[in-house]
């Protein structure tokens, strides 16, 4: 195979994850409007063909118990919970379950034939339902099939046609192998399973001992880190263990290559299996065999009674793997065998189910519980519902007769407007009075900036609705400087109380909208400056959440360890900046010339972080203009490390040995990157000016209104 030029020069920064933002990769074309196509469904006529696949069983891989349901909610739940709070990626968006990695995970084995029993539903539908859709579908169906009332379904998943190079899913060369914990059972930050290729725990327990305490500290971490609390936690898991069984016949010894390494003819299945007739009863996933109840398609309280009625004790099962059964002379009812209707199985339990058992606060839970069924019921069905809509954003998106009514607060939710917003003459009017203020164009830049930025286009959160910025916690983040900022806020609501109490009608203005105005009339002043007559473009809209809307636990996860936009990068990442800078122009749906704009933009217009010189390469800042470009690649300015600092570098007048200007990575990278040099050598050029003012303003307004989901 040859070699890629990342393989030749392994350091090189990569703008792959930008360049998908900028490529058409889908064969849908620009025309199509998914959530069109989904309101034109009849919802219940998918739901009813969902259903007879279900309970519909195939030769080519017979169902348990004659219904596909578990095998579907195991499809829907490993869908979903690739999702991590602390990057917003993973997630069921996108479908990308039916890409590599995670088409291939070892705990995605035989999913392959989940997708595939639906096909048939996914080929009738077609554009009108989504894979992403289709599969979370699946999951509420199953469930419904077998007497669980579940919280609701919203559809507006999109389908991605390749797989989320952004996403980092550890660090590990190899399956199933955990050098991910910084110290002991404490996973390395950003990731969200305990082990690569798992989506949670290792369900015999950590590092393959059947050791409930050290499972269940593994447990709350994962789950913790996919948004999570503790009884969200218990009740999923009881929820999920009432169905089905796990398969572990014999050793996963005998299994196949999964889907990426199966050969052509497999036509994407994996995991062919050697054991018996490789289905059936002789099917082989986990290594792990049993069911938990004695009802495996059925909803009922078999599980939580299992698990606290009856000791358990671990052995290993006929796949190899530690398992729990019940001690002897404990009489745990038997459960048909899946396949053999002469034949019975004694349910079994995982040790990530004994943690639940164990560990004291679990226990409370899963206790209260037990006595409370109507309360498991309900926490489940919210649980899952979070679970499989965590990463679709505000309740706006959602489409479908059955979304619920009620917001929850992991919704991130903002009110309605109950007032006009403003039109073009007061839009004009709060302008000037924004800029006749003492505000500097820095300061409504960064603030602006600072609200917008914090959008994560990979589960469309955080962006200026809500104004957030004025709460806990994003106030008090360091990147947002918060004693500079409490003085721009403090200005904004003085213009917003003169302007409202001004008004004898019904036009109002937000803090929100006042605050993206601010930034785009500090733009308009600096182009001005620079000899350009420009507009921003503005769409009133934005409301103002308050701090009971607002979860500062959730928002946390938000927060930029670096922001190579402001030139930010706090003490102790290890990552490079220019690294980080990618990673936040992925976030916000940038392609490389869009990042490149900003970047240099934003340093002419001096809004660095705490005001300073760094990048900062024009001797007029506040005025848009392409200095930073034009001084950056001229050839009369040699760079040199600083002496003891990691990160900055001076550039000395090659004709004066003066130092002329000061840079950090983020900068020096638009020089040195040769992908970046060539975007950056139009903007440096003398009739490249012009063109760099507009693409600046476009790339603004595209960040300013990243979360108007109400405009497209």
């Amino acid at each position: 195979m040859s070699k890629t030029n990342q393989d030749w020069w392994p350091n090189q920064l990569s703008l792959d994850v930008l360049d998908q933002n900028a490529q058409q990769v889908d064969p849908m074309g620009e025309e199509f409007d998914y959530a069109e196509a989904f309101e034109s469904l009849d919802l219940e006529a998918v739901k009813a063909d969902l259903e007879e696949v279900m309970t519909t069983s195939q030769d080519w891989w017979p169902a348990d118990y004659g219904h596909y349901g578990p095998l579907f909610i195991r499809m829907a739940w490993h869908s979903a919970g690739t999702y991590r709070a602390s990057d917003g990626r993973g997630g069921a968006a996108g479908g990308r379950q039916r890409f590599a990695p995670i088409n291939s995970w070892p705990d995605n084995a035989n999913l392959d034939k989940a997708r595939r029993l639906l096909w048939p539903v996914k080929q009738k539908y077609g554009q009108d339902i989504s894979w992403a859709d289709l599969m979370i579908l699946a999951g509420n169906v199953a469930m419904e099939s077998m007497g669980f009332a579940t919280y609701g379904f919203a559809g507006g998943r999109e389908d991605d046609f390749a797989p989320d190079d952004a996403a980092d899913w550890g660090p590990e060369s190899e399956m199933e192998a955990n050098e991910r914990f910084e110290e002991a059972g404490e996973i390395q930050g950003g990731l969200g399973a305990s082990v690569m290729g798992l989506i949670y725990v290792n369900p015999e327990g950590p590092d393959g001992q059947p050791d409930p305490m050290a499972s269940a500290k593994n447990i709350r971490q994962t789950f913790d880190r996919m948004a999570m609390n503790d009884e969200q936690t218990a009740a999923l898991i009881a929820g999920g263990h009432t169905f089905g069984k796990v398969h572990g016949a014999d050793s996963g010894d005998k299994l196949g290559p999964e889907p990426e390494a199966a050969p052509i003819e497999n036509q994407g299945l994996g995991w062919e299996s050697e054991h018996g007739e490789g289905k059936a009863g002789d099917t082989i996933t986990s290594g792990i065999e049993g069911p938990w109840t004695e009802s495996p398609t059925e909803w009922d309280m078999g599980y939580l009674d299992n698990l606290l009625e009856y000791e358990w004790e671990p052995e290993k099962g006929p796949g190899g793997a530690w398992q729990w059964t019940p001690k002897e002379g404990e009489g745990v009812a038997d459960a048909p065998d899946a396949h053999d209707p002469e034949a019975s199985a004694t349910p079994m339990m995982l040790t990530t189910d004994i943690a639940l058992k164990r560990d004291p606060e679990y226990r409370e839970i899963v206790e209260r519980f037990q006595e409370s069924p109507m309360e498991f019921g309900m926490a489940f069905a919210k649980a899952w519902y979070k679970l499989t809509h965590r990463d679709m954003g505000p309740p706006s998106r959602f489409l479908g007769p059955e979304v619920p009514d009620e917001e929850m607060i992991w919704q991130d939710p903002v009110p309605e407007a109950d007032y006009e917003t403003v039109g073009e003459a007061e839009v004009a009017e709060l302008k000037e009075r924004i800029l006749d203020s003492e505000l500097s164009v820095p300061q409504l830049v960064k603030t602006a900036w600072a609200s917008a930025s914090t959008y994560r286009d990979s589960d469309k959160r955080g962006g200026a609705n809500g104004a957030r910025i004025r709460l806990r916690p994003q106030r008090d983040w360091e990147v947002n400087e918060p004693a500079e900022l409490a003085t721009v806020l403090d200005t904004y609501r003085e213009l917003r109380t003169e302007f409202n109490e001004s008004r004898d009608d019904d036009v109002r203005v937000s803090l929100a909208d006042l605050i993206v105005l601010g930034g785009s009339a500090a733009v308009e002043r600096a182009a001005e400056r620079a000899g350009y007559d420009v507009e921003v473009p503005f769409e009133p809209g934005r409301t103002d959440a308050t701090q009971e809307q607002t979860d500062p636990d959730s928002f946390e996860a938000l927060k930029p360890a670096a922001d190579g936009f402001r030139n930010y990068r706090a003490d102790g990442v290890e990552r490079s900046g220019e690294e980080l800078l990618v990673d936040k122009a992925d976030l916000l749906d940038l392609t490389p010339a869009e990042m490149t704009v900003l970047v240099g933009g934003m340093r002419t217009l001096g809004a660095t972080y705490g005001d300073a010189d760094h990048g900062v390469l024009t001797d007029e800042p506040g005025t848009l203009t392409n200095d930073f470009f034009a001084n950056l690649l001229g050839m009369d300015t040699e760079w040199e490390p600083v002496p003891g600092e990691e990160n900055a570098f001076e550039g000395i007048d090659r004709e004066t040995g003066e130092v002329e200007w000061t840079a950090t990575r983020v900068d020096l990278i638009f020089g040195s990157n040769a992908r970046l040099r060539a975007i950056a050598e139009v903007y440096a050029a003398e009739d490249g000016e012009e063109q760099f003012v507009q693409d600046f303003v476009d790339a603004w307004h595209a960040v300013m209104t990243n979360d108007r989901f109400d405009l497209e």
